[in-house]
């Protein structure tokens, strides 16, 4: 089987597809060490923090093996035809012969995946003896009434053990024939079962080199040990925004400059002296946030009226209380997290207009205000209202150019003067007051 995996790897690099679809900013860090480690035939560890991706790239390693294979029918350990090795189908190829049913198995179900708990047993991974069968009249000696457990039936395929320093050390035991004799013992049987797998499991980096939780022997047999890491630049991490997050369902546009505010916020998150960097911050973070600020968007349409939700400003306050949960702090900011994530906002959404509309010419927007103008806006004001309100600006094109917006709708029109009003807030070139009452979210621009 691992051979079947070199095979298929190869044929990828050598042809330039993709050897790992849908895996964002690991291409020169992370998978250069995963191709060696399948080329060497090696079981590994995914090292990482919380939300990296490991469990997603483990799933992308079926994809490497052949679409599909034969196996004898009705075999719980998908015994190849050629070479049986459970007492069931040894027996049944000494009856039948070339006669020996087969079918195929598709590689979607050739993997196997097991959440490490605290209340994992060495029946569930490996197997216990069967009861029914023993009812039905067998002897505790029969072969056949032993259950398999997960990793027996992903024979011939890859299994992966999620979060392993979860797995009490008493069963991580069980797993060290697995890794190294490649067979499997199940209590006082004389069976020898020749397993062929790959074993990957993943774990937090500080759960396997300082708590200790996984027994050396286990940490010894594994080939290959591989850290994974958080986006390492803005652009991969918009890139998984844009990959990852539901939007589809929800029928909203998120403007990419609110896509830019999102991947800045989360990682300006993850760079706070105020949050647990042990913990991490999770990809999910970002996700989460823009599907907020998405669904914002769809509220405001329903309740107005509106045709086609687009997101705003507006939208992004409701993604702190939504996300607050997301993130550990420190014990010295206790009482003050929603406080520290709302100012992690503002510097996002100030970096972001930086970039697009820093050197834009605003006269036209600025000189409403110099005339005395404000603008009242808020999550429950449409967009056409809000146009209104502002009135005709001089060089909204050019605006809307900058921040990659080629429609002409009302509500992207809106959510760039939006956005562009926030920003000179921000840059304290005009003021606003935000109201404190529950639920009102609304705000007013002014000189």
């Amino acid at each position: 089987m691992k051979a079947e995996i070199r095979h298929n790897l190869l044929v990828r690099l050598r042809s330039g597809e993709p050897r790992f679809p849908g895996i964002v900013g690991f291409d020169d860090t992370v998978l250069p060490h995963l191709e060696r480690a399948l080329l060497a035939g090696h079981d590994l560890v995914l090292l990482g923090e919380r939300g990296q991706g490991k469990t997603r790239l483990i799933r992308t390693l079926a994809t490497l093996l052949d679409e599909w294979t034969p196996v004898v029918a009705g075999c719980e350990i998908n015994d190849h035809p050629y070479e049986p090795v459970c007492v069931r189908c040894r027996r049944l190829a000494g009856e039948l012969g070339d006669e020996l049913p087969v079918s195929w198995l598709h590689r979607e179900d050739r993997y196997g995946e097991k959440l490490a708990t605290p209340d994992t047993s060495v029946g569930d991974l490996i197997g216990d003896v069967d009861p029914i069968k023993v009812a039905e009249g067998r002897t505790l000696g029969d072969p056949e009434t032993v259950h398999f457990g997960l990793v027996p039936r992903t024979n011939r395929g890859v299994f992966s053990i999620n979060e392993l320093p979860d797995l009490a050390e008493r069963i991580q035991v069980a797993l060290l024939n697995v890794l190294e004799e490649r067979d499997v013992q199940i209590r006082g049987y004389a069976l020898r079962l020749p397993l062929d797998v790959l074993l990957v499991a993943s774990a937090n980096p500080e759960d396997y080199t300082n708590r200790g939780r996984i027994i050396t022997p286990l940490k010894d047999r594994f080939g290959a040990e591989i850290r994974t890491h958080y986006p390492l630049d803005l652009a991969s991490e918009l890139d998984l925004i844009r990959q990852e997050a539901e939007l589809e369902d929800l029928q909203a546009e998120v403007p990419e400059h609110l896509l830019e505010v999102m991947a800045r916020f989360t990682r300006l998150t993850r760079e706070s002296t105020a949050v647990d960097s042990r913990s991490g911050v999770s990809a999910r973070f970002a996700l989460a946030g823009t599907e907020t600020i998405a669904a914002g968007a769809v509220r405001r349409a329903a309740l107005a009226g509106e045709d086609q939700p687009v997101a705003r400003v507006c939208d992004l306050p409701a993604v702190v209380p939504t996300l607050m949960g997301k993130v550990e702090f420190e014990v010295s900011e206790e009482g003050r997290e929603q406080e520290v994530l709302e100012h992690l906002l503002r510097r996002a959404v100030a970096e972001t207009y930086r970039r697009t509309l820093g050197s834009a010419d605003l006269t036209g927007l600025l000189d409403k205000f110099d005339a005395g103008e404000i603008v009242e806006s808020g999550e429950l004001v449409p967009s056409a209202e809000l146009l209104r309100r502002i009135g005709p600006v001089p060089g909204l094109a050019k605006i809307m150019e900058r921040l990659d917006m080629t429609g002409e709708s009302p509500g992207q029109a809106a959510a760039a003067l939006e956005f562009a009003l926030e920003g000179l807030f921000l840059t304290r070139r005009l003021s606003k007051d935000t109201s404190s009452a529950p639920g009102d979210g609304t705000a007013t621009y002014r000189t």
